[in-house]
This record gives C-alpha cells, sequence and structure tokens, in this order.
C-alpha cells in the first residue's frame, strides 16, 4: 500500500529502526531518535546487486518531491546508469566548478606561495587582490576569464585614484593565471595582453638624504630623542646597519653574536640567508640595550611597548621622526637609511657596487651562475661596515672633511 503524507506526520520512532514502504522501491526509514530518511532500493544494471540511493530527509523533502526523485532514478536506469554513480560524478563536477573559480585558484596560490614571504607582504598583496580583483571576478571560472573582464576590474580601482594599486593588481593576477596553468586549472594567461592599457604609474622613491651635512644633522637629531631606550636605539642603530626597517625591529637576540660582531637572519625580500657584520658603534648600542630587553620572553631586540611577546610596532620609527620635525614624506623614512647607505659608500667612502649589494641583501646576478651567499665579500663587508660607522661619528660631529683612497679607507684631512 502507497504511503501518505498523513501516515508518514504520525510515524513515531520505536526502539529499534523501522520502514515504510510506498512503490517502485521507495521507502522511508524512521529511527529510534525520529528522523525520517528517504531510501530508494534498486539493482545496479550491470551487475545486478542490490543498492540503495538516499534521497533526502522527511518533511525538508515531501513525499512528493521524494517519488520525482525516484522516478528520476529509475529513468536513469533505463538508460543503463547507475543513479548513485551519477549522483557522485554531479558531486565532483561541481567541486571542481568551484575549485576552478578566480577566487579558488587565487587561496591555493595564497597558501602556496605568499606563506613563504613575511607576514606584512602576504597581508599587503591578499588586500589587493581582495579589493581590486575578488568583489569581480573571483567567482568567474579562472579558464573563462579574459583580458577585457579583468581590466573593467582593474578600471574600477584606477578611477578610485588608486594607479599603482591597479598595476600591483595587474601583476598579481598574472601570478596567479601561471599558477593556475601550472595546476591545469587553466590554459592561458590573459594579463600579458593589458600591457599598456593602465594608466602609467609616476616612480615614487623612499625619500633619503644623500648630503653629509643633512645626514650629520638627522644623526645628531637621534642622539637628542627623549623616547625609550628600545626605539632610541633602533633609531640609532638603523643608519649603522641599513637593513629594511621590517628586519630590524624584528631582530632577535638568539640571531646575535656579540663575540663574533655578526647579526645571522632571513632577508624578507629575497627570502635568503643574510648575515650583517656589526661595527664597534652597532655592537655597544646592543650591549647597552641587552639588560633592557635580553632578558624578555619574546626574544625580541625591539619588543613592542604593549607586550614583549611581540615586536617594535611597523610605525614606531617613522613615527620618532615625526616627533623629532624629520618629514617623512620628503626628507626620510626608517626605509631611506638603504639609499642613503648605498649613494655615500660608494660617492664618498668608493666601496664597489658589488660588495654595497651584497650587504642589502640584493639579488646580484652572478657571471659563474651561483646561487646568493650570505659570506660573500664578507672581509671587505667587515671593513666597510666599520668604515661606515666611522664615517657616521664624524659626519654626526660635524668633522665630514675626509680624504678618500682607492682602498676605500679614509683619513683625516691634514
Amino acid at each position: 500500500m502507497a504511503l501518505t503524507d498523513t501516515a508518514l506526520r504520525n510515524a513515531k520512532p520505536r526502539e529499534r529502526l523501522y520502514k515504510l514502504y510506498d512503490a517502485g522501491g521507495l521507502y522511508v526509514e524512521i529511527t529510534p531518535k525520529g528522523a525520517k530518511r528517504w531510501r530508494f532500493r534498486y539493482r545496479h544494471p550491470a551487475t545486478g546487486k542490490e543498492r540503495r540511493l538516499s534521497l533526502g530527509t522527511y518533511p525538508t523533502t515531501k513525499l512528493k518531491e521524494a517519488r520525482k526523485r525516484r522516478d528520476e532514478a529509475r529513468a536513469l536506469l533505463d538508460q543503463g546508469i547507475d543513479p548513485s554513480a551519477a549522483r557522485q560524478m554531479e558531486k565532483q563536477a561541481r567541486r571542481e566548478a568551484a575549485a576552478g573559480t578566480f577566487q579558488a585558484v587565487a587561496e591555493s596560490w595564497r597558501d602556496r606561495y605568499l606563506a613563504t614571504k613575511s607576514e606584512n607582504h602576504l597581508k599587503r598583496t591578499w588586500g589587493i587582490i581582495e579589493r581590486a580583483l575578488l568583489p569581480y571576478i573571483g567567482k568567474r571560472p579562472i579558464s573563462k576569464i579574459t583580458a577585457p573582464e579583468i581590466l573593467r576590474a582593474l578600471r574600477i580601482t584606477e578611477e578610485r585614484g588608486r594607479i599603482e594599486t591597479a598595476h600591483r593588481a595587474l601583476q598579481v593576477a598574472g601570478q596567479i593565471f601561471r599558477f593556475a596553468i601550472a595546476s591545469g586549472w587553466a590554459e592561458t594567461d590573459p594579463t600579458p595582453a593589458l600591457r599598456g592599457a593602465l594608466t602609467p604609474t609616476t616612480t615614487r622613491h623612499m625619500p633619503a638624504p644623500t648630503d653629509p651635512v643633512k645626514v650629520g644633522g638627522i644623526l645628531r637629531a637621534f642622539d637628542a630623542f627623549e623616547g625609550g631606550p628600545v626605539v632610541a636605539t633602533a633609531l640609532r642603530l638603523l643608519p649603522l646597519v641599513f637593513v629594511r626597517p621590517g628586519e630590524l625591529r624584528k631582530m632577535r637576540w638568539e640571531d646575535v653574536d656579540m663575540e663574533a660582531r655578526e647579526w645571522r637572519y632571513t632577508a624578507t625580500k629575497t627570502n635568503t640567508p643574510h648575515l650583517v657584520p656589526l661595527s664597534r658603534q652597532a655592537v655597544a648600542l646592543l650591549q647597552d640595550l641587552q639588560p633592557i630587553t635580553g632578558h624578555l620572553p619574546g626574544g625580541w631586540v625591539f619588543p613592542g611597548g604593549r607586550s614583549p611577546l611581540r615586536p617594535m610596532s611597523e610605525a614606531a620609527i617613522n613615527a620618532a621622526y615625526r616627533r623629532l620635525g624629520i618629514n617623512t614624506r620628503e626628507e626620510l623614512t626608517g626605509h631611506g637609511w638603504r639609499a642613503v647607505a648605498r649613494t655615500l659608500l660608494h660617492e664618498q667612502l668608493e666601496y664597489p657596487p658589488d660588495v654595497i649589494e651584497a650587504q642589502l641583501a640584493h639579488r646580484v646576478p652572478d657571471t659563474l651562475g651561483r646561487a646568493y651567499n650570505r659570506t660573500r665579500f664578507l672581509e671587505q663587508r667587515r671593513e666597510m661596515m666599520q668604515a661606515w660607522a666611522d664615517y657616521l661619528d664624524r659626519l654626526k660631529t660635524g668633522a665630514d672633511v675626509v680624504e678618500i683612497t682607492k682602498a676605500g679607507r679614509y683619513h683625516n684631512a691634514q
């Protein structure tokens, strides 16, 4: 006898699971907890073995809908198709379609590529993707996205006045498309077709003074800084080591060897091990700070003001510059010391560019094809870093008239 809605509503749970049959292989299972599950019983078209197919639960799936799903399954059987296998294929197709969207591929690229980068780089890059790309092409299958679609999305960012962000978004989109090609989600990268399509950017450089007299004045201002010892030491140490500010603020005591006068860490830009020879002046600054922060649980040389478990804030150095009256838009930023050192080490102290670039942890092509080596030019760099610290001392005291020797050393002009 066929089931009725009344019989389904009134069916009560029993101590054991039991079944109420409809017709054509359709029945409902009623569990001891009261769940009512639709099932379709059939025989596999090839093997003849009995199989069961889930068709939903009552009352979400009404009797009429359950019968419709049974009939659809029987239609597949009439074609020699196993309805259970057909359902699995549909699920797989939906999963592949979801995995093939631009957003899904971008997330996969992020988890594999950006995971090797610094936290700041990850946040900055993913933020650009979230703002400039995902709202417009995120749900599109990546294999079907065209160059005009990408351009329309980037035009929105351009119209907001964020020209550089639009260019960066295009660059990142190209990386995601190339990852998609390698992973089998796409066959072509449409981004090269957009070369020259965006509004040109105006190159901006980090402000940095290269006049020795101005540099000396800034160093004297650092000595007059009245903030706490952590930021004060960071201000004085950064010109001596000219690393990226993010690398300085994440400096750890365990990476510093006072006796060897070395600091070893992984450069954020190139993700390669790097060695900074420390001058006598740099070691003296660290020795003065060690009793203050060397015992704290985080292990940071420059811990944050709110918690020793976190490093100093990204904004701390530039904020200190502004407190000293230094315009970080036009005069100097923490990152600007790299340009100061690059210029003055070459023009004033006559050190070779290769030695300077090695100390800046830049990737410089090697004529022998060797990979980056943190000890390359190490002895020259040790000499250079001490000469640089001595030179900055002279600038700070105003004794900035130097006589340069070809060996890269200097002495007082008599």
